[in-house]
């Protein structure tokens, strides 16, 4: 071939349109998922840390505190136990908990570069967001299911049977979404590890004891009740609690639509979703804007 006929072959070839990527935004996302789940199976440290401080508030609570806050649950909802009421606090608390370590897992990325790489990939930016969430979602899913278990070990009631367990393990994945959203956006904003636990922590600790997860809202003090009433944890408690006892337990919204249990689990979801869409569209928004230079 001549150097002429060589030169047009590779104008030619320079002027096809490039392919960005061969996969679909669901084989983007499955990627996606299989890599953030493999990197927890190699790093199961952060698997455990995110059980283990549930599991002693858990037991700590039940066997410690349970009598005295016994009473105060008895005075609302006569007949049932403190473990029966703590268990669906305790399953909010573990998707909080995994929740945070999204964003440490995400700092990590832009640490050691992965992140980096990943931004200059033809993926599409929702899909790596959205397999990264799955990834987390089951996670949480499977640690849920391993409380309610410890749970009637210890002697909570599920009244509302298999039915329930798969309610309330819904009601906490709709809850983790949106921290795990918060989580990742600090993860983003700071990209600094120490900064994103820092963050997410002090949100943590706050959330679940202004709220309705260790003891009933009578219970608290009037500045407490107020904050419960804008504390998505409230939320996520009362609609889970609802369905492991099949009662309306919501405090904070007074809501008579469907009748019995329905009228508090559907207000919880309601907010929970709103919320997820809110956050959710952040992260995005954020991991969009992100770029290579951004995270160097």
């Amino acid at each position: 071939m001549s150097a002429p006929e060589t030169e047009e072959r590779a104008d030619a070839d320079s002027a096809r349109p490039v392919a960005r990527s061969g996969n679909s935004f669901v084989g983007d996302v499955w990627v996606n998922f299989k890599r953030w789940n493999l990197k927890a199976v190699r790093n199961p440290f952060v698997l455990v840390v995110s059980l283990v401080q549930p599991i002693i508030f858990l037991v700590l609570f039940t066997e410690v505190f349970g009598n005295v806050a016994g009473g105060a649950v008895n005075q609302g909802l006569p007949g049932v136990s403190y473990e029966t009421y703590l268990v669906p606090a305790i399953a909010i608390q573990v998707a909080l908990a995994a929740a945070i370590t999204s964003g440490v897992g995400l700092v990590n990325d832009i640490e050691n570069g992965m992140f980096e790489k990943v931004l200059v990939t033809p993926m599409n930016r929702t899909a790596v967001f959205v397999g990264k969430t799955a990834a987390e979602v089951f996670r949480i899913a499977v640690q849920i299911v391993i409380i309610l278990g410890l749970g009637v070990l210890l002697g909570a009631e599920i009244v509302t049977g298999i039915v329930g367990v798969v309610g309330i393990v819904a009601v906490g994945i709709l809850f983790s979404l949106w921290f795990v959203a918060l989580s990742n956006a600090l993860a983003i904003i700071t990209r600094d590890q120490e900064s994103t636990i820092i963050g997410a922590n002090l949100l943590q600790f706050p959330l679940l004891f202004l709220s309705s997860a260790f003891l009933p809202l009578a219970a608290l003090p009037g500045w407490v009740q107020t904050f419960a009433r804008f504390n998505p944890v409230t939320y996520g408690v009362d609609a889970a609690r609802s369905l492991i006892i099949d009662q309306d337990v919501m405090t904070v919204l007074d809501v008579s639509w469907f009748g019995g249990t329905l009228d508090g689990v559907v207000p919880g979801v309601a907010v929970l979703v709103g919320l997820d869409l809110v956050f959710g569209g952040i992260a995005v928004y954020l991991l969009s804007r992100a770029s290579s230079s951004d995270v160097k």
